[in-house]
């Protein structure tokens, strides 16, 4: 298939969320994996709760985590479009006027289910005679809008899900507009995706059955039908669909340091049989990712198990993934990256290093010993082990004993780099002036 065009598509009506997130990241990943083009559609037909805030801050976190588009369009501005073709649905006979309250509707669907059958709509709006129409006109009431499914198979064959069948006898006609004359999402989004050639839609699983009215809508324009791709939707790590997860902020993740390659690498492999391994481009993240692979099942996402991985990313991280951030040189990067939870963090470490510190003195004449004993430089990673064995000789301590007063003169710090490692950085004024027990 030439000219692969994918679509995200938010409805400004809260921040980015990890599963629609997950969504953007599996549509961005196709793109580059086919050679094709991503399209971000903010689909704000919901007037009342969409809000500006939101748009600007799902466009913040796409670019953020490196998500870029080749086209924008908003569905506020395409009204004109699809009241047209809503009208020449309407003169084909695939969309009509249904009366009936929100009320009548919910006791006819009961109605239904206490006799065990599905509580489909059944089509009683497609006999209403002139005079009763006038009657319900003549009440106030404002008609609501349903397309008209045609009888029949509707099948796909599903990036994720393989067959995909449904009979179009065990499925209800959608309502396409409301009694206020606002559009739900159903139509806008075919003829959108019509309009704006998109030949791939990966989307959450919830979402199956819309396709299969969806399919046959996009008939009905008589343009053809994307592929599908529907996604097993997140459950949390008590073992069901969590609130949460319809919460969970991307913003709060990035304010807590998370990387968005680890994000992505950890989004793209949940639910598949392939070990979560961190990727840190996404050319190479997508060279991998396979939609056959995913699994049938929800994938059970933990934000511990992201935020542990997001550490060991970190601590993996190349130097020219980070040089633009940060301050350090790589050695020293390469050096501290072990011992940081985030990139941030680093700075920490810089202050040790280059920076007046106050000394933690646990035993004033080891180290005072310690700095007696303190070689000249230059210093590389081998000068702590002979400097430590002379000490060891002369003290007669070892172990704990040995090393951990030296760590604490030296930083500080409870735990940190390796000493061989880190005395280098620290160099040989600032350690000799620690290790007396004085502000260096």
């Amino acid at each position: 298939m030439n000219n692969i065009k994918v679509r995200f598509a938010p409805s400004p009506t809260g921040y980015m969320h990890i599963g629609n997130t997950r969504t953007a990241v599996f549509n961005w990943l196709l793109a580059l994996k086919l050679g094709g083009s991503f399209m971000l559609r903010i689909d704000d037909t919901d007037i009342q709760r969409s809000k500006t805030e939101y748009e600007n801050a799902i466009r913040d976190i796409l670019s953020w985590l490196g998500i870029s588009w080749s086209e924008e369009a908003r569905q506020s501005a395409r009204l004109e479009r699809y009241n047209a073709v809503v009208e020449k649905l309407k003169q084909q006979g695939r969309i009509y006027a249904c009366y009936e309250t929100a009320e009548e509707l919910e006791v006819m669907r009961k109605q239904l289910m206490n006799k065990g059958l599905p509580p489909i709509y059944d089509r009683r709006a497609l006999n209403l005679t002139p005079r009763e129409v006038a009657a319900y006109k003549a009440e106030g009431r404002r008609p609501h809008y349903r397309f008209k499914l045609c009888s029949g198979i509707i099948e796909w064959d599903d990036m994720v899900r393989g067959k995909c069948r449904y009979d179009a006898a065990n499925l209800a006609d959608p309502v396409i507009i409301r009694e206020d004359g606002s559009f739900l999402y159903h139509l806008p989004s075919v003829i959108d995706d019509a309009d704006f050639g998109i030949t791939h839609i990966i989307r959450g699983e919830d979402h199956v059955t819309n396709t299969a009215a969806q399919i046959q809508m996009f008939e009905a324009l008589g343009v053809s039908v994307p592929c599908f791709a529907h996604l097993p939707l997140l459950t949390g790590s008590e073992g069901k669909l969590s609130k949460r997860l319809g919460s969970l902020g991307v913003r709060e993740l990035r304010a807590e340091g998370m990387e968005p390659m680890a994000i992505a690498s950890f989004l793209a492999k949940l639910g598949t049989s392939e070990a979560i391994e961190p990727y840190y481009d996404w050319q190479s993240l997508a060279a991998t990712v396979d939609l056959h692979r995913l699994g049938r099942s929800q994938p059970r996402f933990d934000e511990k198990e992201l935020k542990l991985f997001n550490t060991r990313y970190v601590h993996s991280l190349p130097y020219e993934n980070v040089k633009k951030r940060i301050c350090a040189d790589s050695a020293f990067w390469n050096v501290v990256r072990g011992n940081l939870e985030k990139v941030e963090d680093i700075a920490e470490w810089e202050n040790i290093c280059h920076k007046k510190l106050k000394p933690v003195v646990e035993d004033a004449a080891l180290t005072s010993l310690a700095a007696k004993l303190l070689p000249a430089e230059p210093w590389d990673e081998d000068t702590f082990a002979s400097w430590a064995e002379e000490l060891k000789m002369q003290s007669g301590k070892k172990g704990k004993a040995l090393f951990h007063p030296l760590r604490l003169a030296l930083t500080a710090q409870e735990n940190g780099p390796e000493l061989k490692k880190l005395l280098p950085l620290i160099g040989r004024a600032k350690a000799l002036e620690r290790l007396n027990g004085r502000e260096a």
